[in-house]
């Protein structure tokens, strides 16, 4: 079988393309050669440092669905099944987290998405797969973030047409991309910033309010709304069949805030700069200040709102219908509506500038594996991949559909799609690990050459696949139960997953001589690793307690 073939990173007449420090094109056999020309595929730049992509992947986490979505899952089972769903997702989104930082801190190369490594490690037809599911479910997920803003700002009833919104927000974000990716970063920085302290505020003013300390306050508050109404509630059947139907209602909600999450880390590694070092020290704070930030966030909201709050479901307008909005307004602290409503205005502009970014770079991915029309790996001389965005960019106009409420269904559908793509993508992220593990062992390469490994793999890799399996076939249970079923309620939670097999199969049955995974002894584990490394700067220690603060954060 032919390894290069199976690269991913290169087109049908040239060698596989690695990017250098400088973000100059070099194929490995010049690099080794000691050659610099350009090679035949251009490349993004390295121009992300470490605190960009900590924050980047951070900030790509918490959106809507952490500030407004958590009321909702809080009404339907309760603060102590919230709290227990979201430490559980935080689990099994560390067991991918932990697999994908392995795989792809070892060769964290230009166009390294995990389609990427699904090519390199499994097959063509799984990297296929994968680069497709990424760039519409991405792709879609932007005008689903940039309505999410628009709406937000009828908070103050703005008598200015959403459809005005939503033009600004497709303009920067879709300004932010084609900029360098340095501009990009250094907003998403600030972006994320601005969320992170609002988080830590909410926090402290959760603590505060848990001891009575709001003016309408009369004693401590503690865990009074576990007792009544209560820690946990039921759905759909009484007693305790119906306490475990609204557990499992819960998990399934509670994984939208995660989605995508793990494998914004993994592509920003390929516009990093020194990635075999950052991306370990990127992942391992990411995941310590994900547990922080959304297993705190639903114990506060459990702690200072009661889940029977008719605020949480009425369908409210962005912090009118949040938890935290409403403990507060409960304890008699007005004013902070608007604050905590222009913050989740540039979460979800966050989320959405993320989304496109990831979106791009999977086509431009799939582009220099030879699986989408090789326009879509011309870049600038920056180092963008303008092609891949504007194609990644034609999505964000389904947000006007929003402006008809006819138009807001067919919206409804394309959304739908993207229903179950975060725990495919999980699937495939763990599967894609298993091989690699293998391949490593089965051509002895040594663990030292390996510069990020956790003690939770592979038996955390095997772990997720199954959870989220079980995930993905229960995303949309409550349909079969008696009285709820239609045709669109199931196809609302199950359609993304024919789509994806679709498009396995069909590049299977256009490549059907090429094995279903290839095999172990015969997966690359060696081209362009000595590119990578060139390309690594030796690692400063800063010196002083400040210092070692200011590396935590930044």
């Amino acid at each position: 079988m032919d390894t290069q073939h199976h690269m991913g990173v290169s087109d049908h007449k040239s060698t596989p393309v690695y990017n250098d420090e400088k973000g100059s094109s070099l194929d490995a056999e010049a690099h080794h050669h000691g050659d610099t020309e350009v090679g035949t595929v251009e490349t993004t730049k390295r121009g992300l440092k470490a605190r960009h992509a900590q924050m980047i992947a951070l900030g790509g986490t918490i959106g809507t669905g952490l500030f407004v979505g958590s009321g909702g899952t809080l009404a339907k089972g309760g603060p102590l099944f919230i709290l227990m769903a979201y430490i559980l997702l935080s689990v099994l989104v560390l067991f991918v987290v932990t697999a994908i930082t392995e795989v792809s801190a070892y060769l964290p190369v230009s166009g390294g998405t995990m389609s990427y490594y699904g090519h390199r490690n499994v097959s063509n037809s799984l990297g296929f797969a994968m680069g497709w599911l990424y760039f519409y479910s991405l792709g879609i997920l932007v005008p689903y973030e940039i309505t999410a803003a628009g709406l937000v700002i009828d908070y103050w009833n703005s008598p200015i047409n959403i459809a005005v919104w939503i033009t600004i927000f497709i303009v920067v974000i879709v300004g932010l991309n084609i900029l360098p990716v340095q501009f990009y970063g250094e907003t998403e920085f600030w972006f994320a910033s601005l969320k992170v302290f609002m988080m830590i505020g909410l926090l402290i003013l959760s603590f505060i309010l848990f001891w009575g300390g709001g003016p309408k306050q009369h004693g401590i508050l503690g865990f009074h709304y576990w007792k009544d109404p209560g820690a946990t509630t039921e759905w759909l059947r009484p007693g305790k069949t119906g306490r475990f139907i609204a557990f499992v209602e819960v998990v399934v909600l509670s994984a939208f805030p995660f989605t995508f999450a793990p494998e914004l880390l993994v592509v920003t590694g390929g516009e990093m700069k020194s990635p075999r070092r950052n991306l370990p020290k990127a992942a391992k704070r990411y995941f310590y200040r994900l547990v922080f930030f959304y297993i705190g966030s639903v114990l506060a909201i459990g702690v200072i709102c009661p889940f029977n709050d008719a605020r949480l479901t009425d369908g409210g307008v962005g912090a009118k219908s949040s938890a935290f909005v409403v403990g507060i307004a409960d304890a008699g602290i007005s004013g902070l509506g608007s604050v905590i409503n222009a913050i989740i205005i540039t979460s979800a502009w966050s989320s959405g500038n993320s989304f496109l970014y990831m979106s791009s770079r999977s086509l431009y991915s799939l582009a220099i594996a030879g699986n989408a029309p090789k326009i879509f790996t011309k870049c600038t001389k920056q180092g963008v991949p303008y092609m891949a965005v504007i194609a990644a960019a034609l999505f964000s106009p389904l947000a006007y559909l929003n402006c008809a409420s006819s138009g807001s269904v067919v919206f409804g559908w394309f959304v739908n799609l993207t229903n179950t793509s975060g725990f495919i993508s999980w699937i495939c992220c763990s599967i894609v690990y298993i091989r690699f593990n293998k391949a490593c062992r089965a051509q002895g390469l040594p663990k030292s050459d390996i510069p990020y490994h956790s003690f939770l793999q592979p038996v955390g890799a095997y772990i997720a696949m199954v959870a989220f399996t079980i995930l993905t076939l229960i995303n949309g249970f409550d349909v079969f139960f008696p009285g709820r079923f239609s045709a669109s309620s199931f196809l609302t939670a199950y359609v993304g997953i024919p789509i994806f097999l679709a498009i396995y199969f069909v590049h299977k049955a256009f490549h059907w001589n090429e094995k279903w995974a290839i095999p172990s002894m015969e997966v690359d584990l060696y081209s362009g690793i000595d590119v990578v490394l060139a390309n690594e700067t030796p690692e400063v220690h800063a010196k002083g307690w400040k210092n070692k603060v200011r590396g935590w954060f930044t």
